[in-house]
C-alpha cells in the first residue's frame, strides 16, 4: 500500500501494529512507529494503544511506557494496555501502580490485574482483588474473571470462596460455560470434594476432552488411580479422543497409585496407537512411576534414552525416589544435575546437605553450605494459607508478627511451647 503511493490512515496503522505484535516483529513495529510520526497519526488513542500493545508484546515495556506518557489523549484502553504490558513482563508491582492510578476501571482492567496475580503465584492478592471488585460492584464479572479466581481458589484450597463464586455462577447463569464448569471441578477436586466435582461433571450438557481430563486429574491428585482409569476408559467409550494433557493426567494417576504396568501400557499406547509425541511432562511421569516402584536404575536408564534433554523436574523426581529408597550415590548424582540446571533451587542444596550428613560425609556437607553461600542462595521460607470466615490468611515461616490477626500467631506460639514440654499431652478444645 505504501509503495503504491497511498497514505496510511489510523485503521491501517493499527492493523499493521497488531500484526507486528502477534508476530513479535519489533523491527517492523518500529518502522510503523516511524510512519506514525511521519504522517502525524499519533493523536488518536487507538493508535497509541496499538503502539503500547506492540511494544509490550515484544518485551519492551519501557518504550511502551514512554509512548503512554507522551499520549495527549488517553482512554481506559490506554491504561489497560500498559497495565497488561507490565503483567506480561511479570512486573506486578508496576502493574499495580498503574491500576491504582487509573482514573476509571472496567471489567477488563480488573480481570487483567486478578489474572496477573493468580498466574504470578500471588493468589491471595488476586482473590482479595476479586473481593474488592465485587464490593465496589461497578463492573459485571466476566467468565474470564471467574475462571481466574477459581484457578486461584484451587491452587491454595480456598474452598469457601470457591463455593461463593459457584453461587455467583449460578446467579448470573454462567454455568453453561464449559470453561467455568471445568474450573469449578478443579476447585472441588483439589479441595477433596470429588463427589461435588463428579456432580458438576454429570450435569454438564456437553463434555469435551478438557472436562474428562479435569475429572481424571482430580482423581490423580488424590491418588485414586483406579477411578482415574475408569474415567479414562469411559471417555474412550464416549468417542472422545484423549490429547497430550489427558495422558499427563492419567499417567500421573498411575504414578501416584503405584500402577506400574498400567502406566507403561498407557505410555506405549499414547505413542503407538494415538501417534502422540511424548513431551517432557510425559517422560517426567514415567520417571516418577519407575522411581516410586523402586526401579531406580531403570529410571536412570530411561532418562538417558530420552530423545530430549531432561529438565530439573525429572532429575528432582529421581532424587526424591532415591531418598525414599536409600540410594545415596544415585541421589548425589541427581542432585548435582538439578543444581547444574537450576543453581538457585534452595531445596536441592538442603537435600544434598542432609544426604551428606546422613552418610557422615561432613566435609561434603560443608562444601554444599559454602557453595550455597557463594551463590547467595537463600532458603525459601515455607508458606501456608488458612481460610477463615471467607478471608484468606497467608502465613510464612519466620515472618514477623505484623498481621492483623496476630492472635493466631500467639496461639500457635503457645501450642509450640506446650508441645515441647516433656511428658505432657496437649489437648485442644
Amino acid at each position: 500500500m505504501i509503495r503504491s503511493g497511498f497514505k496510511p490512515d489510523s485503521y491501517s496503522i493499527v492493523g499493521a501494529l497488531s500484526a507486528c505484535a502477534r508476530k513479535k516483529d519489533l523491527v517492523g513495529g518500529q518502522i510503523v512507529h516511524g510512519m506514525i510520526l511521519r504522517f502525524r497519526l499519533g493523536s488518536e488513542p487507538i493508535v497509541g494503544n496499538a503502539l503500547i500493545d506492540m511494544y509490550c508484546r515484544n518485551g519492551n515495556v519501557e518504550v511502551a511506557q514512554m509512548v503512554f506518557e507522551h499520549m495527549e489523549n488517553k482512554d481506559i484502553a490506554s491504561w489497560t494496555s500498559l497495565l497488561n504490558g507490565f503483567i506480561m513482563c511479570n512486573d506486578l508491582g508496576s502493574a499495580r501502580r498503574v491500576f491504582d492510578e487509573m482514573p476509571e476501571r472496567n471489567s477488563i482492567s480488573w480481570t487483567a490485574m486478578i489474572t496477573g496475580y493468580v498466574k504470578g503465584k500471588n493468589r491471595v492478592q488476586g482473590l482479595e482483588m476479586f473481593r474488592r471488585m465485587k464490593a465496589e460492584g461497578k463492573d459485571r464479572v466476566t467468565v474470564v474473571t471467574v475462571v481466574s479466581v477459581l484457578s486461584g481458589c484451587a491452587d491454595i484450597g480456598a474452598l469457601d470462596l470457591g463455593r461463593t463464586v459457584h453461587c455467583y455462577v449460578k446467579k448470573c447463569n454462567l454455568g453453561m460455560d464449559v470453561t467455568v464448569n471445568n474450573a469449578l471441578m478443579d476447585v472441588y477436586s483439589k479441595s477433596g470434594c470429588l463427589d461435588i466435582a463428579l456432580k458438576i461433571f454429570y450435569e454438564m450438557r456437553k463434555r469435551d476432552v478438557f472436562c474428562w481430563t479435569t475429572l481424571i486429574s482430580g482423581y490423580a491428585f488424590h491418588g485414586r488411580g483406579n477411578n482415574a482409569l475408569e474415567v479414562f476408559n469411559d471417555m474412550l467409550d464416549s468417542g472422545i479422543t484423549p490429547n497430550e494433557v489427558t495422558f499427563v493426567s492419567v499417567l500421573s494417576a498411575c504414578s501416584h497409585a503405584g500402577m506400574l504396568v498400567e502406566g507403561q501400557r498407557l505410555f506405549n499406547r499414547m505413542v503407538q496407537f494415538y501417534g502422540l509425541k511424548p513431551k517432557i511432562e510425559h517422560y517426567g511421569c514415567m520417571v516418577d512411576l519407575l522411581g516410586r516402584a523402586g526401579l531406580l536404575e531403570k529410571a536412570k536408564d530411561f532418562i538417558k534414552q530420552m530423545p530430549i534433554n531432561p529438565d530439573a523436574v525429572i532429575w528432582r523426581s529421581l532424587l526424591s525416589a532415591c531418598l525414599v529408597h536409600g540410594n545415596l550415590n544415585l541421589a548425589e548424582m541427581a542432585g548435582k544435575m538439578v543444581i547444574d540446571l537450576e543453581p538457585d533451587d534452595d531445596g536441592v542444596y538442603i537435600l544434598l546437605w542432609n544426604i551428606y550428613l546422613t552418610a557422615n560425609r561432613q566435609e561434603d556437607a560443608l562444601k554444599i553450605r559454602k557453595l550455597m553461600r557463594n551463590r547467595k542462595v537463600k532458603k525459601t521460607p515455607g508458606c501456608s494459607w488458612v481460610e477463615m470466615n471467607g478471608f484468606i490468611l497467608e502465613f510464612t515461616a519466620e515472618e514477623t508478627m505484623h498481621h492483623p490477626w496476630t492472635e493466631i500467631y500467639w496461639i500457635l506460639e503457645g501450642i509450640s511451647e506446650l508441645s515441647k514440654s516433656d511428658g505432657q499431652c496437649l489437648f485442644l478444645d
